[in-house]
């Protein structure tokens, strides 16, 4: 689910501080110590790396290898929660699959591909969103279209984030569910609903890492810049929500 604001990825982007940082050494350059400068010039060139895929990579690789192997799991008619992703605009009908993000799509394939795979498994959609229509509507529909019978169906459409779904589906569920979600994400949805006392078994609906290729490996990309504020995000937000973990204690999920 997207769950960030605007200010939070212009935060995270390594662009916003490659460019916070060389208006500040331009501005200052004639009163900084020479330690300084030097510091000054290697944050840059730290910022410069971000921006490659080597980088982004490097950081997207970490995430999706934290997906633990004991999470990949098969468990027949059980149900299936996919996160929506967000969207770029607000839907104007329930059918504007326009409005859904690339991450949407994704994991909303994911999911129906693993339904198809075990018909008898409810598909449950978590997302809210900002608009009067949700995310999870917009996605149920586009299920819908995929072959999905409205009656394996059901949405929860009161939640804006990952953590929220979570705790909003408990006690409607099993503890045993299968968590469809991008492969960058799925870290910390699974933090999420066991905190809120599920079970999940992770299912990556789709993977944004890429081996080692030419050598524009090494150059600054603006895929690379937005897989890195991707990446920044993800792990942010993982630490954010295992103090809410902390705060929040075990939970049970009504079996």
């Amino acid at each position: 689910m997207q769950d960030s604001s605007a200010m939070y990825q212009l935060l995270l982007s390594p662009m916003t501080w490659g460019l916070l940082l060389g208006a500040l050494l331009c501005l200052t350059w004639s009163r900084l110590w020479a330690p300084m400068r030097a510091l000054g010039i290697v944050l840059v060139f730290a910022v410069l790396v971000l921006c490659t895929p080597l980088a982004a990579n490097a950081l997207i690789g970490d995430l999706e290898s934290r997906i633990p192997a004991s999470a990949h799991c098969t468990a027949p008619g059980t149900p299936i929660v996919v996160l929506a992703g967000g969207l770029d605009g607000e839907p104007r009908a329930d059918d504007d699959y326009a409005a859904l993000t690339q991450a949407s799509w994704r994991r909303l394939h994911g999911a129906v591909e693993l339904w198809r795979s075990d018909p008898r498994s409810p598909l449950v959609i978590a997302g809210g969103g900002p608009f009067q229509r949700k995310e999870a509507t917009v996605l149920a529909r586009l299920a819908q279209d995929w072959g999905v019978p409205a009656t394996t169906l059901r949405t929860e459409v009161e939640s804006t984030t990952t953590w929220e779904s979570a705790f909003a589906l408990r006690g409607s569920l099993p503890t045993r569910i299968r968590l469809v979600s991008s492969a960058s994400h799925l870290p910390r949805a699974l933090l999420s609903f066991r905190s809120a006392g599920f079970e999940p078994c992770a299912h990556a609906s789709d993977s944004d890492y890429v081996p080692m290729g030419s050598i524009g490996y090494f150059v600054p990309q603006v895929s690379a810049v937005q897989k890195t504020q991707t990446a920044l995000y993800e792990l942010a937000g993982m630490l954010n929500y295992r103090m809410r973990a902390e705060k929040t204690g075990p939970a049970t999920a009504s079996r």
